[in-house]
C-alpha cells in the first residue's frame, strides 16, 4: 500500500546525469546536444570534474515529465556505455536522489551528504 505522503507528491521534472570521462567527454557532449535537438529538454554545463553528489564528470539534461516517455527509452538506446542517473524533481532532494532515482549501466556511489529533505529545484 503506497505512503499517502508519497502517493501525493508531486513531479515537477526529471533530471538525468549522463557521467563519462576525459576520454569519452565528446561522446557525453554529442549525446546531450543531440537530446536537445530531439526531445524538449534543457542541457546543463558539461562539468569536467565532479560536482554536487555526483562522483564523476557529469552532464545534466533537465525536462518535464511529459518527455520522460520518449527520452528515457531513447537515452536507453544511444547512451553506448555511458553511465546516466535520472531522478525526479519533487518535494524531499535526498529521497529523489537516493530512493527515487534509476540508473542505466554502473551504478556509482553518490554524496548524500549534502543533500537535504528540501524540494528540489527544476531549471526550467
Amino acid at each position: 500500500m503506497a505512503d499517502t505522503d508519497t502517493a501525493n507528491t508531486r513531479i515537477r521534472g526529471f533530471h538525468a546525469h549522463v557521467y563519462f570521462s576525459e576520454s569519452n567527454v565528446h561522446q557525453a557532449r554529442q549525446l546531450c546536444e543531440t537530446a536537445v535537438k530531439l526531445f524538449d529538454v534543457k542541457m546543463g554545463r558539461v562539468h569536467e570534474r565532479p560536482v554536487g553528489p555526483h562522483p564523476d564528470w557529469s552532464c545534466q539534461l533537465a525536462f518535464k515529465q511529459d518527455t520522460f516517455g520518449q527520452l528515457i527509452p531513447w537515452l536507453a538506446m544511444n547512451r553506448s556505455g555511458l553511465v546516466v542517473f535520472v531522478h525526479p524533481i519533487s518535494d524531499n532532494e535526498l529521497l529523489d536522489h537516493r530512493e527515487r532515482a534509476m540508473w542505466m549501466g554502473a551504478v556509482r556511489p553518490l554524496d548524500l551528504s549534502m543533500l537535504d529533505e528540501t524540494q528540489g529545484e527544476y531549471d526550467s
